[in-house]
């Protein structure tokens, strides 16, 4: 009768539980640092640059269209892309900020 090497062999020793889940441990706090914390940096970012716009500013969308804020609503931005040519967009979805409008100084 011919006996293959494959079982011959034992099964694996039982155990090693407590090993394998030491191994995860560092692997989910690299991850965390390498991957989790950066994004969740850079929504943080864009959520302050998004709640601080407001007319007058130069803006580039993620379309890449550049124009400059005529009316801010609620979750809107009313843009002027072109002379007389104004569209509506979504907060969110501006990109970055070309140009920023110094604040008025009140008049005494």
């Amino acid at each position: 009768m011919l006996v293959t090497p494959a079982y011959a062999q034992g099964a694996a020793p039982a155990g090693g539980g407590l090993e394998s889940f030491l191994i995860l441990i560092p692997l989910f706090l690299i991850m965390y640092f390498l991957i989790i914390r950066p994004q969740q940096k850079r929504m943080k970012e864009h959520r302050a640059l998004v709640e601080a716009l407001k007319k007058g500013d130069e803006i580039v969308t993620q379309g890449g269209i550049i124009g400059k804020i005529t009316a801010v609503r609620d979750n809107e931005l009313e843009v002027e892309i072109a002379q007389g040519v104004k569209v509506r967009i979504i907060r969110s979805t501006v990109a970055s900020v070309v140009n920023r409008t110094a604040p008025v100084a009140a008049n005494n």
